[in-house]
C-alpha cells in the first residue's frame, strides 16, 4: 500500500567526455615594496563597553537564567506530580483487589 519512492538514476547515453586535465604551475614569490613596521598588531574591531551597555547585558543574562531556571524547576515538580499520582493509584488498586481476595 505505502511503498517509498526510490529515485531512479538513469544511464548516460552518449559520448562522455574525459575530465579536464590540470597542469600544475609555478609559485612566484614577490617581495613586498614597502617596508611592514614591527610595531604594527592585528587590527581587530575593539567593543567598547558603556554602562549603560553592561547593565543591559547583566540584566538580560540575569532574566536568562531566571526563565531558565523556572522552566527547569517546572519540570521537576511535574515529574514529582506525576509520580506521587502513580503510586496513589498503585495503592488504590493494591487495596481493591486485597479486599476483593478478602470477600471470597
Amino acid at each position: 500500500m505505502l511503498r517509498p519512492k526510490i529515485p531512479h538514476m538513469p544511464a548516460p547515453t552518449g559520448l562522455v567526455s574525459p575530465p579536464a586535465v590540470v597542469e600544475p604551475t609555478t609559485v612566484v614569490q614577490q617581495v613586498p615594496t614597502t617596508p611592514v613596521s614591527a610595531a604594527q598588531g592585528p587590527s581587530r574591531p575593539t567593543v567598547q563597553l558603556t554602562p549603560g551597555a553592561v547593565l543591559a547585558l547583566i540584566g538580560g543574562g540575569t532574566a536568562v537564567v531566571l526563565v531558565v531556571g523556572v522552566v527547569l524547576v517546572s519540570m521537576l515538580l511535574a515529574v514529582a506530580i506525576t509520580g506521587v499520582s502513580v503510586a496513589i493509584c498503585a495503592l488504590v488498586v493494591r487495596s481493591l483487589i486485597r479486599s476483593e481476595t478478602k470477600r471470597r
